[in-house]
C-alpha cells in the first residue's frame, strides 16, 4: 500500500474513533438528546474531517519528501476515510435506543481501531499487541473522561 494512502486512511480511522466516540459518550451523558448526537456526528463528519484532512496535507507538504500527487492522496484519503468512519457511528444511532447505541458504537469503534492496528502492525512484522493494546487504551481513556465531563457539563450548566 502506498506511504500516502496509508497515512491517510491510518489517520482518518483513528481520529474518526477517537473523536467520535468521545463526541458522542460526552453528549449522551450531558444530553441524553439523540437529535444533539445526530448533530454532533455530522458535524465531525463534515468539519472535523475537512479540518484533519487539511492539516494532513500541510504536514505532508511541511516534509518536503512527497510528490503533489502523493500530497493530494492522503488529504483525500485522511478526508474519506474519517467522514465515512464518522458516518457509520450514526446507523447505530437512528435504528437503536440511544443507550445501546452507546454501546453498539463503542464496540464498533474499538473493533476497528483494533483491526487497524493490528493489520499496520502485521504489515511492518511488527508485535501488534503494543500498538493495539496502546491505542485501545488511549481510546478508553478518551471514553472515560469524556463521559465524565458530559456528567460535569449537564450538572454545572443543565
Amino acid at each position: 500500500m502506498r506511504h500516502s494512502i496509508k497515512t491517510g486512511l491510518s489517520f482518518g480511522f483513528t481520529s474518526g474513533v477517537i473523536t467520535t466516540l468521545g463526541l458522542m459518550v460526552g453528549l449522551h451523558s450531558g444530553t441524553n438528546s439523540k437529535l444533539v448526537i445526530v448533530g454532533g456526528i455530522l458535524t465531525i463528519a463534515i468539519a472535523d474531517s475537512f479540518s484533519d484532512a487539511l492539516g494532513i496535507h500541510t504536514s505532508e507538504e511541511s516534509e518536503n519528501r512527497h510528490s503533489h500527487t502523493e500530497i493530494w492522496e492522503a488529504t483525500f484519503f485522511t478526508f474519506f476515510s474519517k467522514c465515512a468512519l464518522a458516518l457509520s457511528f450514526l446507523i447505530p444511532v437512528l435504528v437503536l435506543p440511544l443507550s445501546s447505541a452507546i454501546i453498539v458504537n463503542i464496540i464498533w469503534g474499538l473493533f476497528v481501531l483494533f483491526f487497524m492496528n493490528y493489520y499496520l502492525a502485521k504489515i511492518q512484522s511488527l508485535n501488534p499487541w503494543n500498538p493495539v493494546f496502546e491505542h485501545l487504551l488511549i481510546a478508553l481513556v478518551v471514553i472515560v473522561i469524556t463521559h465524565f465531563l458530559g456528567d460535569w457539563i449537564a450538572h454545572t450548566f443543565g
